[in-house]
């Protein structure tokens, strides 16, 4: 179960109870729930992982609307097609391109700066297959918004979303803190283990 309880009033949303009960249903139907609670700070960056299934998506937003939660999201742009593209932006999806990353750190930094209290949600692996070297555009996008970070693994074999007890505050070093953060998540198994 995902409760509102979990969300410190400054980071929660303006869903409607609708929203909230609809992301919960999802969560239960599935068999999932969340553990944890959201810290209470003014700027989180969320990193989740592993991500290795499109279900992710599906589990992620139940868990979104079910907790109530203030959470942008940062997705591919080839995902907002026309159509469609209205849904991802409520569900707080902000579209990337990657070809041009400084403008997209600089958009987010101005968002966060008109917001009393905002999460910003990323996958580092960038895809759901399996891959050598994770993207370290979140602990840039960490230190130019003086976000702290927040682990919040996807953990199949229980069903669970874990948000961790503990924030993450990144250093000088880039490289160390990249490997911090991918052997914390060495500790859960997404929906598909092998693209882990």
């Amino acid at each position: 179960m995902a409760k509102e309880e979990q969300t410190p009033e400054h980071l929660r949303s303006n869903r409607s109870k609708i929203s909230q009960w609809i992301g919960r249903t999802v969560l239960k139907s599935m068999g999932w729930k969340v553990a944890g609670s959201i810290p209470n700070e003014k700027r989180i960056l969320i990193v989740a992982a592993p991500h290795t299934s499109n279900w992710d998506f599906v589990i992620g937003m139940g868990a979104l609307l079910g907790l109530n939660a203030k959470i942008r999201w940062i997705g591919k742009h080839t995902l907002f097609k026309p159509g469609i593209s209205w849904f991802f932006r409520w569900l707080g999806g902000i579209p990337v391109n990657r070809k041009n990353p400084a403008s997209f750190i600089e958009d987010i930094s101005n968002m966060i700066k008109k917001d009393r209290g905002l999460m910003i949600g990323v996958a580092p692996e960038g895809t759901r297959k399996k891959i050598n070297r994770w993207k370290t555009g979140f602990l840039r996008i960490a230190k130019t918004t003086q976000s702290k970070i927040l682990f919040i693994s996807i953990d199949a074999p229980s069903k669970t979303i874990k948000i961790a007890s503990t924030l993450f505050t990144p250093t000088e070093d880039k490289e160390n803190d990249l490997e911090f953060v991918k052997s914390y998540f060495r500790n859960f198994k997404g929906i598909n283990p092998e693209q882990s």
